[in-house]
């Protein structure tokens, strides 16, 4: 399969590459490499448009003075196991959860390991959305509840819950090679999930006590009231994926919704919400 590399430099780097990681996967770009200056990014040949990427527009979004260049090439035939391994790094999370690839060594002195084969998915413990989700659940007694994981990437927040006693676990992904993935990974770790291809649509027949969310502030805007309606009542709903500015438009529409807020987190300019059905 051919593919098209994309890198991106940044001035400043920080957090803003990040940020674009996160644009970009909402774009079709299945790959991410870190680099000094920035990032290289990996699409499909076919679903490159190069007019898109001059359409991001930091600046505008952000009201801040960011400097961004790319240049694009053609690859093909990429090792994608070969590309991870040089480049990703184990995660180690609130000194409980451990979160490696199968070619990183074990630390059996550390509570919780989770066994991530991150191939092309999104969603592997490096991010701060998904690194802030943990915390929450590490901090929660989800045992024998019923959890819904949307947007699941990897799958390492269902199986993170399932370790920590969850009873029957979804997750949910429209992208087929994360829904490939997820099966895979939870398979790695000997967990058993309930894995869907597809988006909020598939909700309305069952219920959870718990709903884990980290995708983009504006499908969770848009999805949020598809999450309220098969939320449990007493029911926890964890959100992220958007950055500390946008945490009172999250409340906002909680509210509307019959949430309230439990309790917050941010790191590096990310944030993450625990609100509870009432």
């Amino acid at each position: 399969m051919e593919y098209k590399e994309v890198e991106f430099t940044l001035e400043p780097r920080d957090p803003w590459c990040d940020v674009l990681v996160t644009i970009l996967s909402n774009m079709g770009y299945d790959s991410f490499e870190e680099t000094d200056t920035g990032c290289k990014a990996y699409i499909e040949k076919e679903l490159f448009d190069e007019q898109k990427l001059h359409n991001i527009d930091l600046n505008s979004m952000f009201g801040q003075k960011i400097q961004v260049s790319f240049v694009s090439r053609e690859v093909e035939n990429i090792n994608w196991n070969e590309e991870w391994e040089k480049n990703y790094e184990p995660v180690l999370i609130a000194e409980k959860c451990y979160i490696r690839a199968p070619f990183h060594q074990p630390k059996p002195e550390v509570p919780m390991e989770i066994i991530i084969e991150p191939k092309m998915s999104f969603g592997t413990g490096h991010h701060k959305t998904t690194s802030l989700i943990v915390e929450f659940l590490l901090e929660t007694d989800i045992k024998n509840k019923t959890v819904l994981d949307m947007g699941c990437g990897t799958g390492v927040l269902a199986i993170v819950s399932k370790r920590l006693g969850a009873g029957k676990v979804t997750a949910i992904d429209n992208h087929l090679y994360a829904y490939e993935n997820t099966i895979e990974n939870a398979e790695n770790n000997n967990v058993e999930l309930k894995v869907l291809h597809g988006d909020s649509s598939l909700l309305g027949e069952e219920t959870y006590d718990i709903i884990i969310a980290n995708i983009t502030k504006n499908i969770l805007l848009e999805d949020m009231d598809k999450y309220e309606a098969v939320l449990n009542s007493n029911g926890l709903l964890f959100l992220s994926g958007f950055f500390e500015e946008d945490i009172d438009d999250m409340i906002n529409k909680a509210k509307i919704l019959g949430l309230t807020l439990e309790g917050q987190k941010e790191d590096s300019s990310w944030a993450a919400l625990k609100m509870k059905k009432n």
